[in-house]
């Protein structure tokens, strides 16, 4: 046999011809767009007030490009955000550990119960779809304003949503572990006990460290209903017109979300 020539031409590769965009995507995109043409017509959108005829906006603005750093040394000020890591704190202690039971009711693998699954899917639907500012004006009516409703509105919301985010990781935990418990003869909570709960643990706790960033954001607009925290003094410095107090305070809240993002994301990693 003779080896073929090393100079042959190599047969050419035929590439695949690029997909046509498909028409339903377009209706979709030119649907959009006129939906938002049609909605900035409805309620006469226009970005002129910011620029024409509103000196006193420019005014606001340049006190926020000046803060006031002296601000941050009051008493008042270090209060506020220790009442808002303690709100924080513990309403996300509080919303895990019901989050964690209910994510448990939620799911069909540690579940079998059809009417019990079907009723805790309806009552965290229906716990969702309020905002923690919605819990916040309920629990201001509740117990008055103050640190109390703050972290009753945050434990609340915080359940539906680390209900929701767990009870979708139960649902993908692999069947292994569970045909052995059946085998084994374990109830339903022996079941989720050994097999579920080692394999949710890792995205639980990274479900938590996300909801506690949440509150210390959340914190900054519950407080402007009276739920206590750093929101209340910027409330009242806003009430004030001491806009050089609120951007301090601002930048204070970005600062502190930003450093405790690096850390959520650190953990992250060595949980996953």
């Amino acid at each position: 046999m003779t080896a073929p020539a090393a100079d042959a031409p190599r047969a050419a590769v035929t590439r695949p011809p690029r997909p046509r965009p498909r028409p339903f995507f377009l209706i979709v995109g030119v649907a959009a767009v006129a939906m938002t043409v049609w909605a900035g017509i409805r309620i006469q959108f226009t970005l002129e007030p910011l620029f024409v005829g509103n000196p006193r906006a420019w005014g606001i603005v340049s006190q926020y490009l000046t803060p006031n750093w002296a601000f941050l040394a009051r008493p008042a000020v270090a209060s506020a955000w220790i009442e808002t890591l303690v709100m924080a704190v513990l309403a996300t202690l509080v919303g895990a550990v019901a989050g964690l039971v209910f994510a448990l009711l939620a799911s069909r693998a540690t579940n079998r119960s059809s009417w019990l699954l079907r009723l805790v899917r309806w009552f965290l639907s229906v716990l969702r779809s309020l905002p923690e500012i919605g819990y916040a004006y309920l629990m201001v009516a509740m117990v008055s304003t103050g640190t109390l409703a703050g972290l009753l509105a945050l434990a609340v919301f915080n359940t539906g949503i680390i209900a929701k985010l767990t009870s979708e990781t139960v649902d993908a935990v692999v069947t292994g572990p569970l045909e052995a418990a059946d085998a084994a003869g374990a109830t339903t909570f022996q079941r989720s006990l050994t097999a579920v709960l080692p394999q949710v643990w890792p995205g639980f706790l990274s479900y938590v460290l996300y909801v506690f960033e949440m509150n210390l954001r959340a914190s900054a607009i519950i407080g402007l209903v009276g739920a206590g925290g750093i929101g209340s003094l910027i409330n009242v410095e806003r009430a004030r017109f001491h806009y050089d107090n609120v951007s301090v305070m601002i930048i204070g809240l970005v600062v502190i979300v930003i450093l405790l993002d690096l850390v959520s994301r650190a953990a992250r990693r060595r949980l996953i």
